[in-house]
């Protein structure tokens, strides 16, 4: 065949193409297992995060959450434990807090704790520029906040991004997301000089006003549903006083 033909460049590229993409696809296969634990190994560290608890040097992620998350469940916006083979872990967050608070898949992981045992749920929302979510560890008491984790998809770096800085999260220790009265409050997130009198807030990022929004309102949207749940917790708790 003549090499100087446009048939012969047409053939050549085409099986260029083929190999090419034979190649790559045996190379995508063998790596995806290691993405897949890489990807599961850092939804684990965010977790973790969320109840204060770091690896440390030498420490593997995923033997530390096996450690630590003694339990993970899937309850619904009635407290219940939903019956379903669904891991609570690979529940998609992002399309759940779309629905109807009745028809919510809504993960629970029981920590272990230096502090006793904590439930952790997950939150997700919208910043300025794309996704935010995070994680959010609750004291036995089913109320108040032991600690936080945020993590975003875009935001802007030294603005809306500050969100996943220890300097924000850290102000959510410790608050309440019920009322004296027993009612749903969540978290406010508000800017200095404008602190409400009463319920639970904590300070906005300087100059990410969107993003901080965005937080109260992923807060709001993503624990709501969990109140039945956390006030089954709170009557337990009671119950063994």
């Amino acid at each position: 065949m003549n090499r100087q033909s446009n048939l012969y460049t047409i053939i050549y590229s085409v099986v260029l193409v083929a190999i090419v993409g034979v190649v790559l696809s045996v190379v995508y296969q063998a790596l995806r297992p290691r993405q897949v634990e890489n990807m599961e190994n850092d939804t684990k560290r965010q977790i973790l995060a969320a109840a204060l608890i770091t690896p440390t040097a030498g420490e593997s992620v995923a033997d530390l959450y096996a450690e630590h998350i003694s339990e993970s469940y899937i309850v619904n916006s009635a407290g219940r434990r939903v019956d379903t083979d669904v891991d609570p872990f690979t529940v998609n967050v992002s399309e759940q807090v779309k629905k109807p608070f009745d028809e919510r898949l809504l993960p629970v992981f029981l920590c272990k704790t230096d502090a006793g045992e904590k439930y952790i749920v997950p939150v997700y929302g919208a910043g300025l520029w794309g996704p935010i979510w995070g994680y959010i560890a609750l004291d036995k008491n089913g109320n108040t906040i032991y600690g936080a984790y945020f993590a975003h998809q875009g935001e802007t770096p030294g603005l809306g991004a500050e969100i996943e800085k220890p300097s924000f999260r850290d102000q959510f220790e410790g608050k309440d997301i019920f009322a004296a009265d027993g009612q749903f409050q969540s978290v406010l997130v508000v800017k200095n000089g404008q602190e409400p009198s009463e319920g639970a807030w904590v300070h906005a990022v300087s100059g990410g006003t969107i993003t901080s929004q965005g937080v109260q309102k992923m807060l709001k949207n993503s624990l709501e549903p969990y109140t039945a749940f956390f006030n089954e917790i709170s009557k337990g708790k009671e119950a063994q006083q």
